[in-house]
């Protein structure tokens, strides 16, 4: 069976792409114009393909001939706020991926969404599939692109029967992180980068157990359904203590609260403006840190038969991966 891959130079992608390997799965992945691919060069089974979901026609031909497609690519930069680039690549991208999905009669497309388009809950009580969404309150255009993007795939499901499952992964840690995108917190306490944090927390998941449920949707679970892909809930207190201990390091002592933490946000926000760069925190993002997003993923641990593996070794696998990489001396 062969299936096409977005987002394969990813974190969650490229973990993905090893599990349909190591399963005798044939992989058509897709890279964008400049995206190396090199280390895939000579792997049997697999197939680089290059354009962008931007790119209506150029899905449709990477899709055909493919059974099942797995869509994880997505614009995940948190600055801007908002920007047209969310909606091009997220939103409309995705239609891309339906419509070609549709021509090629694929058995089965698999979304992969973010948790932040469900609601969240509190440890005692964390949020699941049916609880409602609440980014709205945030603002950040990443998460509202990636909801409507969900929405439009259910919708097409609802009315035209097509055939799609929709993963919402929570905060992925582990291996192969190349851009570093989860694993710069695990840099920056590595570096000492990080003196304190903030009062809120989130779940967490080692990303290869992400790529086990998300594999095993191929085969399993509902159509049209969401599948929160989580673990363990942690404060940030909980989640910067364990990695300082797994890098060997101290951790931050220092609780920041909800106030500090904003204005940290807002001077962040002022200078990006400014600057035009990305800052290491923006205003949205620092509300963001300051609430607890906490999930359930027993429906994933029930019908994809996703794995639980402790956030521990997630977090050596990271740091041990940055290591052997040259990460931890740049």
């Amino acid at each position: 069976m062969k299936v096409f891959l977005t987002g394969t130079s990813g974190l969650l992608g490229s973990n993905v792409a090893q599990e349909l390997l190591r399963r005798n799965y044939e992989v058509r992945g897709l890279f964008r114009a400049g995206e190396q691919a090199h280390h895939y060069e000579g792997v049997s089974g697999f197939e680089s393909f290059y354009g962008d979901i931007t790119d209506a026609r150029r899905m449709e031909e990477g899709i055909q001939g493919c059974e099942v497609v797995v869509h994880a690519a997505a614009d995940t930069s948190q600055w801007p706020d908002r920007s047209p680039a969310y909606v091009a690549t997220n939103v409309e991208g995705t239609r891309h991926i339906v419509e070609a999905c549709k021509k090629a009669a694929v058995r089965r497309m698999i979304f992969v969404s973010t948790a932040n388009a469900l609601g969240f809950g509190t440890k005692e009580n964390p949020g699941n599939e049916e609880t409602p969404p609440q980014f709205e309150k945030y603002g950040i255009g990443y998460m509202e692109t990636k909801y409507q993007a969900q929405q439009m795939i259910l919708k097409e499901v609802s009315e035209h029967g097509f055939p799609a499952i929709i993963v919402n992964p929570t905060f992925m840690i582990g291996p192969q992180d190349s851009k570093p995108s989860s694993g710069r917190m695990v840099l920056g306490i590595y570096q000492g980068k990080v003196p304190g944090y903030p009062s809120g927390g989130k779940n967490c998941i080692y990303v290869g157990d992400a790529a086990t449920a998300i594999v095993n949707a191929i085969e399993m679970g509902r159509i049209g359904e969401c599948y929160i892909l989580g673990h363990q809930n942690v404060t940030y207190q909980e989640l910067f203590t364990m990695i300082a201990r797994v890098v060997g390091k101290k951790p931050p002592s220092i609780a920041i609260p909800p106030l500090l933490t904003k204005a940290f946000g807002l001077l962040g926000s002022a200078i990006g403006a400014i600057t035009g760069k990305p800052p290491s925190v923006s205003y949205k993002m620092a509300k963001v840190s300051c609430d607890g997003h906490y999930f359930s993923a027993e429906k994933a641990v029930r019908e994809l038969k996703m794995p639980q593996t402790p956030l521990e070794q997630a977090i050596r696998e990271c740091y041990e991966w940055f290591n052997k990489n040259g990460y931890l001396h740049n």
